[in-house]
């Protein structure tokens, strides 16, 4: 029987007929960013034990700047995967305080499906287009 429990959680998908963030839909979300939250913080495990094993005399410039390029390459990846691990620890904050789901302009409630593809979501989408269409303008200038 606890398998059958098991199998559904984890086939679960939020749905628009349901109460908005009820607690099924909290739990989703919130196993949804710790997953990716380990996913990336495991990856940055392997990127830091692979540039302390790889710290080693290449003797050709050519290999040895191929070298340095692909850490660079890396470790922005890395920074880049940080500050998404802070939206994600941002985002769970936001469960924990029960704002997450709204948006953070308007007060309604951003789409279940932009939540799903976008967990980290802060701006329903008609918020986020008014965003991009404001900066575009600014940037032009």
């Amino acid at each position: 029987m606890m398998k059958v429990d098991a199998i559904t959680a984890e086939e679960y998908r939020p749905a628009e007929d349901e109460p908005f963030m009820n607690d099924r839909q909290l739990k989703y979300f919130r196993r949804k960013l710790l997953d990716w939250r380990n996913e990336l913080l495991d990856e940055s495990r392997s990127t830091i034990n692979g540039l302390q094993d790889g710290t080693r005399n290449i003797p050709d410039v050519t290999d040895r700047a191929s070298e340095e390029t692909d850490r660079a390459l890396e470790l922005r990846t890395r920074d880049r995967q940080r500050k998404l691990v802070a939206k994600i620890d941002a985002a769970l904050r936001r469960i924990e305080d029960g704002e997450y789901g709204y948006c953070e302009v308007t007060g309604e409630p951003i789409s279940l499906k932009r939540l799903d593809a976008r967990p980290i979501a802060t701006l329903s989408l008609e918020a986020q287009e008014r965003h991009e269409r404001r900066e575009k303008v600014h940037r032009d200038d």
